[in-house]
């Protein structure tokens, strides 16, 4: 499944909560979501390679499965 991660997405992971979690970690915790997202969807409880938590809003379009933004903890 193609993940496409949007620039506002990106533009989170400078932010203050979001350091250490890096795209590849989004595009990995998007390929592990289930089903179709027909609508957006916040999921919880992943984490980085380097320990930080996260939560991502997700929903699938025609090209793919689109992430919307990225809510560190």
């Amino acid at each position: 499944m193609r993940v496409i991660v949007t620039a506002h997405a990106k533009q989170r992971l400078y932010e203050g909560r979001q350091r250490g979690i890096h795209v590849d970690d989004i595009v990995r915790a998007a390929r592990l979501l289930p089903g179709v997202l027909p609508v957006a969807t916040r999921f919880r409880g992943f984490i980085s390679f380097s320990g930080r938590a996260f939560d991502i809003v997700a929903k699938d379009i025609a090209q793919g499965r689109l992430v919307i933004t990225v809510i560190g903890k």
